[in-house]
């Protein structure tokens, strides 16, 4: 399996850069994982909502460059569908049972995802009604791939 993971802005604290690390080193051993980071777009001082709307355009357009039409993609959205973990692992197995040899996992900008970046979407997915940072959200996803494998080949880690 191929695990896509697109977000918009790096890792800036050395914490959050070695909590990724180490889940990518373990995943390794289950998937193959491309992350692509991309430049978070700068909105002008007190921006208008054009200035805003822009931002989240050409942050959407960054995004779809790197998006294969094979592949699956998964948005984290607040709107999405909150699962447990061990529904993720479950989607995650489906997928690769119905042949899905690509996931790509979309991490938007602060602003949001594009609507063209939506419109690409085969499944949005939620972790909580409250809002993290992408920094933060990056790791609790890498986190939650590495337990879904985990889930799924009845390894323990995930209790």
């Amino acid at each position: 399996m191929n695990i896509k993971i697109i977000c918009i802005g790096k890792l800036k604290e050395k914490y959050w850069v070695d909590a990724a690390n180490e889940y990518s080193k373990r995943l390794s051993k289950y998937c193959k994982l491309n992350l692509i980071e991309l430049k978070e777009s700068k909105l002008p001082s007190n921006p208008s909502k054009a200035d805003e709307q822009n931002v989240i355009i050409k942050e959407g357009e960054d995004i779809a460059r790197h998006i294969k039409p094979s592949e699956y993609i998964v948005t984290l959205e607040i709107e999405g569908e909150l699962l447990s973990s061990e529904k993720l692992a479950s989607k995650i197995n489906t997928l690769s049972i119905d042949g899905i040899n690509d996931i790509t996992f979309i991490i938007g900008g602060s602003l949001g995802i594009s609507e063209d970046v939506k419109k690409m979407t085969n499944y949005k997915l939620s972790f909580s009604n409250m809002t993290f940072t992408h920094q933060m959200i990056r790791v609790i996803l890498l986190e939650q791939i590495y337990r879904s494998y985990k889930i799924n080949r009845n390894e323990s880690y995930h209790k």
